[in-house]
């Protein structure tokens, strides 16, 4: 059992690590196939031609395709991600520091949409109340709301009412901008197996031997409803991940999403 399971978990791990290189080289050749470089800003400017080829040569852009193919899979087998052509330091530092903020944001977003989870068992626990009705519209609407749009929201509000700080570098606004569709979808994840959870046998058997309904509720519902959620965790850390490309950008949050804008607008091709 042991063997078998080892070999199922390399053979994922050696599928994924294919997977991300294919992923990563294909990236690698359609920038390089796309017209312009990282010298593209100094020909507009009517920099000279020989600072021009300067640049070129020592970012290695005037070597053919293949080659840099080959130098930067070699340098990432030694986790050497290049450097930068924009900052001038190593990618592999850069990355780094961004990502942590990017998690410490995604993980402040993660604990302020945890509202979701009980909220969720409070309108499945009782789907035709008034609370579950306007909850589940408002989730919806929240879910479907694209993250562009909730954070422009958000901004408008904070910059009409003062209550939330506009400037760039404060956590509150890009959390809340991440935090509140996911917790409308969490809400939405629990809701419906919560209502299917107070209908099970066991709950009707729980509740006719006197078990208080609170109880039944919070634990026996929460639990068997909290498992739609576990399914996901990995889509909802990627969603938090993904949808903080708009939120960063818009928000001037120095992370990966905004990090990525950056690469892509002056061609950081590393």
């Amino acid at each position: 059992m042991r063997s078998s399971l080892a070999r199922f978990v390399l053979a994922r791990l050696g599928a994924a690590s294919l997977f991300i290189l294919v992923v990563a080289a294909s990236a690698f050749l359609l920038v390089r196939f796309a017209p312009g470089d990282a010298t593209s800003d100094l020909f507009m400017h009517r920099v000279d031609q020989k600072a021009i080829d300067a640049s070129r040569q020592r970012l290695g852009l005037d070597e053919p395709v293949t080659a840099q193919l080959a130098r930067w899979a070699g340098g990432l087998v030694r986790f050497d991600l290049g450097q930068s052509s924009r900052y001038g330091i190593p990618v592999a530092g850069l990355v780094a520091n961004r990502l942590v903020n990017t998690a410490s944001l995604a993980a402040l977003a993660l604990l302020m949409a945890a509202v979701g989870i009980p909220l969720g068992i409070l309108t499945g626990s009782r789907p035709r109340s008034l609370l579950a009705r306007v909850v589940s519209v408002v989730s919806v609407a929240l879910v479907c709301c694209p993250p562009v749009v909730g954070t422009l929201a958000l901004l408008f509000f904070g910059a009409a009412t003062g209550w939330l700080s506009v400037a760039p570098g404060h956590v509150l606004l890009p959390a809340l901008a991440l935090a509140v569709p996911l917790a409308a979808m969490l809400e939405r994840l629990q809701s419906q197996p919560a209502t299917e959870g107070m209908r099970a046998p066991d709950i009707a058997a729980a509740a006719a031997r006197g078990i208080p309904t609170a109880r039944l509720v919070w634990l026996h519902a929460g639990r068997h409803a909290l498992r739609s959620v576990l399914g996901v965790a990995g889509i909802i850390i990627a969603t938090l991940f993904s949808g903080s490309i708009a939120v960063e950008t818009m928000t001037s949050w120095r992370g990966l999403g905004r990090l990525m804008l950056e690469a892509l607008t002056s061609r950081d091709l590393y």
